[in-house]
């Protein structure tokens, strides 16, 4: 199922389930129809139906989970460094919170600590509700996660050509071209599903994230001032852009 499909089941309870799976994560079948209080006739019924659509799928644990097409593997080498940038899956969760929070750890980006809090939190990374679709592109190492790609839009039909990003990579693998690749891919996926506007905003003092976006033809948009209260002082809010068209 494409992240930005629109949500149609037919049934109630096929979209009750959807439901409960996305806000899960994973899940166990019968914990999942024991929350939910159907019999297993009419739940079995429901999972085959969503199944044979392309929206969930079943684990090689047998667990439950949403149902995501999988975009292409993409191998890089610099400098002797070789990393694979793919979508990342469920269980990337813990290893990409851990790079967010070691990126964001300075305080210097705002949006990607807040997000990097609210995946810990929910313990699901991909979303596709009513309200929001979250993407994540994330770059490995030896199978490792070194660095992410974010995209974030709501379900709002006059924001639906909008989507939030952020990207950062581990201090010790940068200069390496990953976060270039990070960008790209993360844009070339935005572009494809048809977004026109991207926006990361951060705050002021983070002057090499700016630096970094602008050397990739996005530009300052807009500016809030005060915006953020860091270590005492006021910073500006600095929001960048890039349009897709």
């Amino acid at each position: 199922m494409e992240l930005t499909e629109q949500l149609e089941f037919g049934h109630r309870g096929r979209k009750d389930i959807y439901d409960y799976v996305e806000r899960h994560g994973k899940v166990d079948p019968d914990g999942t129809r024991e929350a939910l209080h159907m019999e297993p006739r009419e739940f079995g019924h429901h999972v085959a139906i969503l199944r044979r659509d392309g929206v969930l799928e079943e684990t090689d644990a047998g667990q439950l989970q949403i149902a995501y097409d999988e975009a292409a593997e993409e191998e890089y080498q610099e400098d002797e460094i070789e990393y694979t940038i793919r979508q990342a899956r469920q269980e990337d969760i813990s290893g990409l919170v851990g790079v967010m929070r070691s990126v964001v750890g300075d305080g210097s980006y705002v949006i990607a600590e807040n997000i990097a809090d609210m995946i810990d939190h929910e313990e699901v990374l991909l979303r596709h509700n009513e309200l929001e679709s979250r993407m994540f592109f994330v770059a490995c190492v030896d199978s490792e996660v070194v660095g992410w790609v974010h995209l974030n839009h709501p379900e709002i039909e006059k924001l639906r050509h909008t989507a939030e990003l952020t990207v950062g990579v581990l201090d010790e693998y940068r200069q390496h071209g990953i976060g270039s690749h990070l960008l790209q891919r993360g844009l070339e996926w935005a572009n494809a599903h048809g977004y026109e506007k991207i926006y990361n905003s951060v705050p002021s003092t983070n002057e090499s994230a700016i630096e970094f976006l602008k050397a990739h033809d996005w530009h300052e948009e807009a500016r809030r001032q005060d915006h953020y209260k860091m270590g005492g002082d006021y910073v500006d809010e600095v929001m960048m852009e890039i349009d897709l068209e």
